[in-house]
């Protein structure tokens, strides 16, 4: 049935049409309900342990703090009856209530009331001041618990949700009136007893309907809310579960309470404390994160726009800040504004795995490995296809890079070149010389390591016009003018001013591979079914091992940092390569043959060395029972059979007195035993999500959930000879 104009659906045409709409929009109003209510649910449990806080840091101020806000107002006769009464403390002046310090002896009515007033106003100063810090040792606190929980729900439902609920919004929006507005078209009666005005503004109603599911149907949108609903819905964890995961992905969690409570942001710290006139250009960057899967925290936010704004730059951040993170969110904006199509990214050999993985685990960019073998390969498919083009700094000298224009150009670890007469930095000068070169950006977090010329050479290296105005004799007896002449092109931000919170972890996987002897070593140990054998084999070779070059790297790294490193083995032969490959500057090992008093002697010499400090340690052993806190920075030599191995290791260091962020590194070859480990990791995990999170499958067939050790080296030994005699 049709309207009188002969083209409107009138009818059943409409009231299906209509139907459809009210579906489209259910879904969209079930994920905005669902997101506002995980929302509120940490707005809520942050709201009550930040009171935890507030009362915590009041209770440590003594009363003479009242007569300073009240500006003397408040005499010292009346501070000595709040002590003499038992109120010694700011805190305990707020618990009381006016009528209570009425009934104190010398303290009249407005006296009572001016200070619980002061009182209120240290209370709402330190709410905004104070940092809400998630205790890993406080898991048996409600509290903290009830917070951990409500933020697991959000994590698990992963960085697209935003996007999802921005979709649920606009479908929302869309739909909602248009469908009041067209509802007349459901009935033949309605429509002609409506009146000519009602239908012409149905009729137009009903179009934007019948478009917008038009579009939904095109863009596959039902799907989009559908799987953010579940999303949503399957979280939280238990509370075990929850804490664990926030243990292993605490940075996650972090920017999660971030965003939602919308946490106070010491914009100075974040942006590095650059002049005012750069921070405001750079604010006003736009920045596209459509193609990125994973959160910014504010500063990696401000990081990316930095690069894109002032268009050649150093981002020097202390280590662990996450650099490639804004690196790759400078990289997919380009690409999603349509500002370029290739990319080259050039690092050492003992990062290139891991650019590789970052790119396409957290972005919609293609990655390209010029590296080895296949290197010509992949630049042809990279100059056809575009993306990211990832190679090494020795490579690239006999690399051709085709003629393309180089949207940015990323430097990573950019103190490889910064002695220009190198042959690495002239094949990365040839590049950024080039006139379609457009955006470049280096990457280091030791910009200098002896002396002032080498920061200055590395700033010349970005041939910007901005470098080209630090003169020579600055920084030769004045640090600040250095500072203010560099700002234009280096950023700088370190941990405790951008990082407030507890300290979370930063998990690494740092990929290596095999040298030709590690990999002989290896194949040898898969052909007699050594299982044991196969996780040493990439320190076979000390001499040529990637992983101990790497560790190496990230000892020294630490070390100009003033950091303390503790080094995880489940083997006593890697931990003694290790301690060789040193050279006698670690501690320990710390074994199970080590009687308990000196593990705790060795633990005491490692926290009380001035500096950095090395600790090695048997997993198993260093792993439970003892405090590392002194550490900050946590290699893992290989992967463990157990996640929750690692995570007790973790754990010694990520707990209450550490004062800087954790970071664990943990070293894995590709190509090997290592792979197949954290995938049966992955798939344990599935498998727990699927049968055990909200049924009673885990009670009748707990094989699903859990595999013994010896089962799962077995299953680990049988898939490598296969796929090695595959290959072969």
């Amino acid at each position: 049935m049709t309207a009188d104009d002969g083209r409107t659906p009138v009818g059943a045409r409409a009231g299906a049409l209509l139907r459809a709409g009210h579906d489209l929009l259910g879904a969209a109003r079930s994920v905005l309900r669902e997101h506002d209510a995980a929302h509120a649910e940490v707005r809520r449990a942050y709201g009550v342990l930040a009171e935890v806080f507030v009362q915590k840091e009041l209770a440590g101020l003594p009363l003479t703090v009242l007569r300073d806000v009240t500006r003397g107002q408040v005499r010292e006769a009346t501070l000595q009856a709040l002590e003499a009464a038992g109120i010694g403390s700011v805190g305990r002046v707020r618990e009381a209530q006016p009528y209570a310090l009425r009934q104190i002896p010398g303290i009249g009515a407005q006296t009572a009331g001016q200070l619980h007033g002061a009182a209120g106003q240290l209370a709402r100063a330190a709410a905004e001041s104070v940092a809400v810090r998630i205790d890993v040792d406080a898991q048996g606190d409600d509290r903290h618990t009830a917070l951990v929980r409500a933020l697991n729900r959000l994590v698990l439902a992963g960085p697209h949700s935003a996007e999802a609920v921005a979709l649920a919004r606009k479908t929302a929006e869309a739909l909602e009136d248009d469908l009041h507005t067209a509802a007349p078209a459901a009935s033949r009666t309605q429509w002609f007893l409506a009146g000519r005005r009602r239908r012409d503004l149905a009729r137009a109603a009903l179009l934007r309907v019948r478009e917008a599911l038009a579009q939904a149907a095109a863009e596959d949108v039902r799907m989009t809310l559908d799987q953010a609903v579940t999303d949503l819905l399957r979280g939280p964890e238990p509370a075990d579960r929850a804490w664990l995961d926030f243990q292993v992905r605490a940075a996650e969690y972090y920017t999660v309470l971030g965003k939602v409570a919308d946490l106070p942001e010491d914009r100075e710290s974040a942006e590095g404390y650059i002049p005012t006139s750069i921070a405001e250009e750079v604010r006003a960057q736009p920045l596209d994160e459509s193609l990125l899967q994973v959160s910014l925290r504010g500063y990696q936010a401000f990081g990316a726009r930095f690069a894109l704004a002032r268009r050649r730059v150093l981002i020097g951040d202390e280590m662990g800040l996450g650099k490639t993170i804004q690196a790759l969110a400078a990289l997919a904006h380009l690409r999603a504004a349509g500002e370029g199509r290739h990319f080259l990214v050039v690092c050492p050999v003992g990062v290139l795995l891991n650019w590789i993985r970052e790119i396409e685990g957290r972005s919609s960019l293609v990655a390209h490995r010029a590296h080895g073998p296949g290197r010509s390969g992949a630049v042809r498919a990279w100059e056809a296809e575009g993306g990211v083009l990832v190679t090494t700094y020795d490579v690239l000298r006999a690399l051709d890079i085709p003629k393309v224009p180089l949207a940015m150009v990323v430097a990573d670890e950019a103190q490889y070149v910064k002695n220009p007469r190198t042959q690495r930095a002239g094949a990365l000068a040839a590049l950024i010389r080039r006139p379609s070169t457009g955006h470049v950006l280096f990457l280091t977090g030791t910009p200098m390591e002896n002396h002032v010329a080498e920061f200055r050479a590395l700033l010349g290296q970005l041939q910007s016009p901005d470098a080209r105005k630090v003169p020579y004799t600055v920084g030769t007896r004045d640090s600040r003018a250095f500072r203010a002449a560099v700002a234009p092109c280096y950023l700088r931000r370190n941990q405790p001013d951008v990082l407030g919170e507890l300290p979370g972890v930063i998990h690494a996987d740092e990929w290596e591979e095999f040298s030709d002897s590690d990999r002989a070593a290896y194949r040898r140990a898969v052909g007699e079914g050594n299982f044991m054998a196969m996780r040493r084999a990439p320190y076979a070779d000390p001499a040529r091992s990637a992983k101990l070059h790497r560790l190496r790297e990230l000892v020294a790294e630490a070390a100009v940092n003033d950091l303390k490193v503790v080094v995880f083995s489940g083997f006593l032969e890697v931990l003694a390569t290790v301690g060789a490959a040193l050279e006698g500057a670690a501690l320990g090992p710390l074994t199970g043959a080590v009687p308990a008093d000196e593990r705790q002697a060795l633990v005491d010499e490692f926290t009380a060395a001035p500096g950095h400090a090395v600790l090695l340690a048997q997993i198993r052993t260093g792993g439970t029972g003892l405090n590392l806190q002194a550490a900050s920075v946590v290699v893992l030599c290989e992967p463990q059979l157990s996640p929750a191995l690692e995570a007790q290791a973790v754990a010694r260091a990520h707990r209450m007195g550490q004062v800087r962020r954790v970071q664990v590194h943990r070293l894995l070859a590709a190509d090997s035993v290592d792979v197949r480990l954290l995938e049966l990791h992955r798939v344990k995990q599935e498998e727990f999500d699927s049968y055990a999170r909200r049924s009673e499958v885990a009670e009748t067939v707990p094989e699903a959930v859990d595999v013994s050790d010896p089962e799962l080296a077995r299953r680990i030994v049988e898939d490598e000879q296969l796929r090695l005699a595959l290959q072969a």
